[in-house]
């Protein structure tokens, strides 16, 4: 049975009967009723024939309480907090408003001192903002919304539980939304010069919590305790019902599941799922915990980590901007034309999305999948007015785009399970670093530290990785290319929770291109640009030689 075969076996009725037994559920990290809708969603897979497995932990975890926002004498305006937010005092935090427009460092420059104030910011609430507004020693953050609706958000910038070198990192200030009719309003007051006086109320219950993690897997035929598997993972808690957020992402899941296990003895390699708790409440903290605990195993054994998020949406059109590593994206190229017949336009991956795996050297696959057309609203992202609201209940779901989704996935994983060889190119991986070394090398040559070795490596490495390979060969290359691609350089710390640029060790080799020959600035980034061309080296060297190249 081919791949399309199988997608096209997708019980759409199936999926929207089993979201319905769930979507009542409000399910917050570490609570009952996330809980217990989890033990459902066991029972499922278990009738499936996996294997099932319920772990605890430990995590850090925000969840926001009762917000209100006082501005003189008037009634206090709608508002919510946000999980990582500081909690205000009972008499509430005020401080001096200021505009800080969209919240980027240029706002931040422009406004100046902003020690002690309340930044009025616009747009949905966002880790970065937040750290932005911590280094300014700011007391307050009042966020504009785009439209009339409230989104719930996470602002901590720190990837997972804190540590004692990241517990600094935490947000620092009370931070809540209004609707964009009552930011505006106080933006207009600011821009006439007058004064208005902010207070901002907000409960935030935040704290250790255990939390569960649901894990399911079913081995290939034959296989060994040491035999590659893919990793299916999607967070199961959510703001309110969270009904496409990731409810029908848990479906999704599921459905995958069902049919790929039908298909068992074509499997190659075996598969695993995990539903992740802490997403929405703890920055990724369940999927971060299980990265950390399980790095040897995943390190050995894991080939590919796949990530589900809000799939089905009601008018969820736009499918060719679904993200993808570049050496899995002719894969996802080929599944979305074959069940879809979308052009696969390509994304690059975010930060986002329980992508806990980069630093351990995985490939990844999808996150958010379908989304909205663009719209008059400018939101964060293009996931619906419902994201994050009281609205994401089961009229948001389509259940024809649900089926489609699905197919998608259902497709690209019976890939990953039944090819001979597992479909990474790292030849493509290898062209999107040469790329990005050809905007800096001319810079950076001139500067002292030139770059013609490190280009000769890459074109070496895509010499090497146009041949056939072994499945370990194209997962040992991984382990050394995919923490240069996705990480700052370091395989055992998570990357704060904030954009990072293509290649992100390049960074040093960047800013020594940007600065003048024979500065200060260009001296002083040239020590840090060798260091940084030395760890490229020595990847791509280790990634020529197992895929049969010279080092």
């Amino acid at each position: 049975m081919t791949p399309r075969e199988l997608a096209a076996q997708v019980d759409a009725a199936l999926m929207m009967r089993n979201l319905t037994a769930i979507a009542g559920w409000t399910k917050l990290s570490g609570t009952p009723e996330e809980a217990e809708s989890l033990r459902q969603i066991r029972g499922l897979l278990d009738g499936y024939g996996f294997r099932t497995t319920w772990l605890e932990h430990d995590a850090f975890i925000s969840l926001p309480g009762a917000a209100r926002v006082l501005v003189d004498d008037l009634p206090p305006l709608s508002a919510l907090t946000h999980s990582m937010s500081r909690a205000s005092p009972p008499e509430g935090t005020a401080g001096r408003l200021v505009d800080v427009g969209a919240g980027t460092e240029a706002d931040f420059a422009r406004a100046g001192d902003v020690t002690g104030c309340i930044l009025l910011a616009e747009g949905i609430a966002s880790p970065a903002v937040a750290a932005r507004a911590a280094r300014a020693g700011a007391t307050g953050q009042l966020h504009i919304s785009p439209h009339e609706h409230l989104h719930e958000m996470c602002i901590s910038p720190v990837w997972g539980s804190p540590s004692p070198v990241t517990l600094a990192e935490l947000p620092t200030t009370v931070a809540c939304t209004v609707a964009q009719a009552d930011g505006m309003a106080l933006r207009g007051r600011l821009g006439r010069g007058e004064v208005p006086r902010v207070v901002l109320h907000a409960e935030v219950d935040t704290g250790w919590r255990r939390t569960p993690i649901l894990v399911a897997e079913l081995d290939a035929p034959g296989a060994g305790p040491e035999a590659p598997f893919i990793l299916f993972s999607g967070h199961h808690d959510t703001w309110y019902q969270g009904v496409m957020d990731n409810g029908a992402a848990n479906m999704t899941m599921l459905e995958v599941a069902r049919l790929c296990a039908t298909r068992r003895d074509t499997w190659k390699r075996g598969l695993r799922l995990c539903f992740w708790s802490g997403h929405s409440q703890g920055r990724y903290s369940g999927s971060a915990w299980y990265a950390d605990e399980h790095f040897s195993e995943l390190d050995r054994r894991c080939a590919v980590h796949v990530n589900v998020d809000s799939t089905g949406g009601v008018g969820a059109s736009v499918l060719a901007e679904a993200p993808a590593a570049a050496e899995l994206a002719a894969l996802a190229a080929e599944a979305l034309q074959a069940e879809t017949s979308a052009a696969h336009a390509g994304r690059r991956m975010g930060r986002n999305a329980d992508q806990s795996f980069w630093g351990i050297g995985i490939p990844s696959l999808f996150s958010t999948f379908s989304e909205q057309p663009p719209g008059a609203v400018k939101m964060r992202n293009s996931l619906g007015w419902w994201w994050h609201t009281p609205d994401d209940l089961i009229d948001k779901i389509d259940p024809a785009n649900l089926a489609r989704d699905t197919q998608v996935y259902v497709h690209a994983i019976a890939r990953l399970l039944t090819e001979d060889v597992l479909p990474i190119d790292h030849a493509a991986q290898a062209a999107g670093l040469a790329a990005e070394l050809a905007k800096v090398a001319p810079g950076c040559t001139v500067n002292g530290v030139p770059l013609d070795g490190l280009l000769a490596q890459v074109e070496a490495l895509r010499a090497a990785a146009a041949g056939p390979h072994a499945d370990r060969a194209l997962m040992r290359a991984s382990r050394a290319l995919v923490p240069l691609d996705y990480t700052c350089g370091d395989r055992f710390v998570h990357d704060p929770a904030l954009p990072l640029p293509p290649w992100p060790v390049l960074e040093p080799l960047r800013k020594l291109a940007a600065s003048a020959p024979g500065t200060d600035a260009a001296r002083l980034h040239a020590v840090e640009a060798r260091c940084a061309r030395n760890r490229i080296a020595v990847a791509l060297a280790q990634a020529t030689e197992v895929l049969g190249g010279t080092a």
